[in-house]
């Protein structure tokens, strides 16, 4: 061959091989198609796959829903369990209705006491300036701030009867509606995939079909466990949400009818007993010192 082939054939050889910039994930190859290499997943895809399944998700759940309502669809319904809940949800807005009369109570007792102890030291100070009616206007001065010191005990029981409550139905009863709220929602998701596998199981089993019978049946069981597990979560959650309400109850209601007894009894030294026993401190008034109620 002459040297001048030879050269035409390294060109052309040369011309051949495709050049890949540096950083490129496709493979050179002296012939035929550019292969690309697998490349590390899209962010942007994934997001726009969760999307995806997220908006599926929300279309069966809604389409759940709405059929559940025109009364077209069936749901799955664990009446011991629906029973419990709803007599919790009852019981939520009536303690929440003695939370506001307390709440209503504590403050109307706060004003009265302020105004006791006002009137206390009004009295007092006439009965200096009142020598013809010291003694009036002096015992009518004990009458008003010993009331007043027996109003401010009873206002600590209340207070602290008050943010029991408070605790037990904004938190411990809010916690566990919570997770009924979540129980509630993996309901409607089973029972949506659920009546998508019924209703695929009702036509044609062939090649195109088959598959996504398959899928929909793993999508299903997974469905299936999350709610099992929620409900129950929701079953050990209220049968602990009872054990504590009974006891955390049972001691405010003793210490509020105790408290209530006492002061209108007229008995100080039990009135103070009952707040020693729930260990219910408060601070003492002094001379020159504000109480704790002129603090607030």
């Amino acid at each position: 061959m002459s040297p001048s082939r030879v050269a035409a054939s390294r060109l052309a050889q040369q011309g051949s091989d495709l050049i890949v910039p540096a950083g490129d994930q496709r493979t050179q190859t002296k012939s035929g198609p550019v292969i690309l290499a697998d490349e590390i997943k899209n962010p942007a895809m994934e997001k726009l796959e969760l999307v995806r399944k997220w908006s599926l998700n929300t279309y069966k759940c809604t389409r759940q829903i709405i059929s559940e309502k025109l009364g077209r669809g069936s749901r799955t319904v664990d009446l011991e369990l629906e029973a419990q809940i709803d007599i919790l949800r009852d019981n939520k807005k009536k303690y929440e209705n003695i939370l506001r009369l307390a709440q209503t109570l504590s403050t109307q007792l706060f004003q009265m006491v302020h105004t006791q102890r006002q009137l206390g030291d009004a009295f007092a100070d006439l009965s200096l300036k009142s020598l013809e009616l010291h003694e009036e206007f002096g015992y009518n001065a004990d009458t008003q701030k010993l009331l007043a010191k027996n109003g401010e005990t009873l206002l600590g029981a209340i207070n602290f009867f008050i943010a029991s409550v408070n605790t037990l139905v904004n938190k411990t009863i809010e916690d566990t509606l919570m997770t009924v709220k979540q129980y509630e929602s993996a309901r409607i998701e089973y029972d949506a995939y659920r009546t998508d596998l019924e209703e695929l199981n009702l036509g044609p089993r062939d090649a195109n079909t088959l598959p996504k019978i398959e899928q929909s049946q793993q999508l299903f069981q997974a469905h299936k466990e999350k709610y099992d597990k929620m409900r129950s979560d929701v079953s050990i959650k209220l049968k602990f949400l009872e054990e504590n309400k009974v006891k955390v109850l049972h001691n405010q209601l003793v210490l509020f009818h105790n408290a209530i007894a006492a002061y209108f009894a007229g008995n100080q030294k039990q009135l103070e007993q009952t707040l020693k026993q729930f260990h219910i401190k408060l601070k003492t008034p002094g001379v020159d010192a504000p109480s704790w109620l002129e603090e607030q």
